[in-house]
């Protein structure tokens, strides 16, 4: 006992009597030192005393796509965390090719009594889906907060990145660098993501490169699936093309890129520059370390939760859209534009 209080001491960074007090349940200890003194049992794998667990408030539905993308998994850790420091508790629930649709989800976590659900780009992005589902879910008296994607029909209040401003930071970096055949590789064109994506692209080559919106949208964007294979097929359409750049809407979409590029003998970012988008978990760590735009999602998860506490609690947050700006982080895969290695 002794050494597991040395141990959660030291991980919390305060002394053994105040993990004692916060072991038994004893007043005197601040909020955040008591957080932290949990959170450190939980690092360390301790279990907490039955005493210690929160009673859970109820029920959340987290909705989201398959899991095979790290963003998705990232962002579920971030909702979850903040449920779980409310009070609530998280139900996971995930959609896989073949298997329950997000309707069957709903009306499952409906039936469970879930106190609200948290859509992550899930119909709501689509727009050829019917947004009618929504509004019998609000009829039923279900809270309910929609991530990524935004539907004009839906009364309730949407989280976004702002899908243009990332476009617009990812070509402004690479013009810099001196590439004039920029192409962007995303997924179907029925997502709001990607119109805004495009729409952000197109205006930025524009005006970075003077190339007309036909030529950009007829000759530069390429759509594909959201996976790695889909941004291998996108990208060595666009270097088909002459394109010495490639931006790609998802991390996954990058990594294909890359294998597109290497497939041809090219090296990145020497001979192809490549951009992803999301800067999802380990991506810093690929070979060579990924370029690409920083998707807010600590700020967007924390969002999403304090949104959809405010709908439970009666205090219901404005039926708008918040939107997030992105962030690019420079790494490794990009570059002056071969034949522009001596500009100044």
């Amino acid at each position: 006992m002794t050494t597991r209080l040395a141990d959660i001491a030291a991980q919390a960074g305060v002394s053994e009597a105040t993990v004692s007090r916060v072991l038994n349940g004893k007043p005197g200890v601040a909020a955040t030192t008591r957080q932290s003194v949990l959170a450190a049992l939980d690092v360390l794998g301790y279990e907490r005393p039955v005493r210690l667990r929160q009673r859970s408030e109820g029920l959340v539905g987290l909705i989201t796509p398959e899991l095979e993308n790290p963003i998705f998994p990232a962002l579920a850790q971030v909702i979850g965390q903040a449920l779980t420091r409310q009070g609530y508790t998280p139900v996971l629930a995930t959609q896989t090719p073949g298997g329950s649709t997000e309707d069957e989800l709903t009306e499952m976590l409906v039936d469970r009594g879930v106190a609200g659900i948290i859509y992550v780009s899930g119909l709501h992005a689509d727009t050829t889906a019917d947004m009618q589902r929504y509004e019998r879910l609000r009829a039923q008296g279900v809270p309910f907060v929609l991530v990524d994607g935004f539907s004009p029909k839906v009364q309730a209040p949407f989280i976004s990145p702002d899908d243009r401003a990332a476009m617009a930071l990812a070509v402004t970096h690479l013009a810099s660098l001196g590439h004039t055949r920029i192409g962007l590789a995303l997924g179907p064109k029925r997502f709001v993501p990607v119109q805004r994506k495009i729409e952000g692209f197109v205006r930025t080559v524009q005006e970075q490169l003077g190339l007309s919106a036909e030529t950009v949208e007829n000759e530069l964007i390429q759509h594909s699936l959201y996976t790695l294979e889909g941004g291998q097929a996108a990208a060595a359409a666009l270097m088909d093309r002459d394109c010495t750049a490639v931006v790609c809407a998802s991390d996954m979409m990058a990594l294909g890129a890359i294998r597109a590029a290497r497939q041809r003998g090219l090296d990145v970012p020497k001979d192809v520059s490549v951009v992803g988008f999301d800067d999802s978990p380990l991506i810093a760590f690929t070979d060579p370390p990924l370029t690409t735009v920083r998707k807010p999602v600590p700020a967007m998860g924390q969002a999403a939760v304090r949104t959809l506490l405010e709908e439970i609690g009666g205090t219901p947050a404005p039926h708008s859209e918040f939107v997030f700006m992105p962030e690019l982080v420079v790494r490794g895969s990009t570059a002056s534009a071969p034949g522009d290695r001596n500009r100044p």
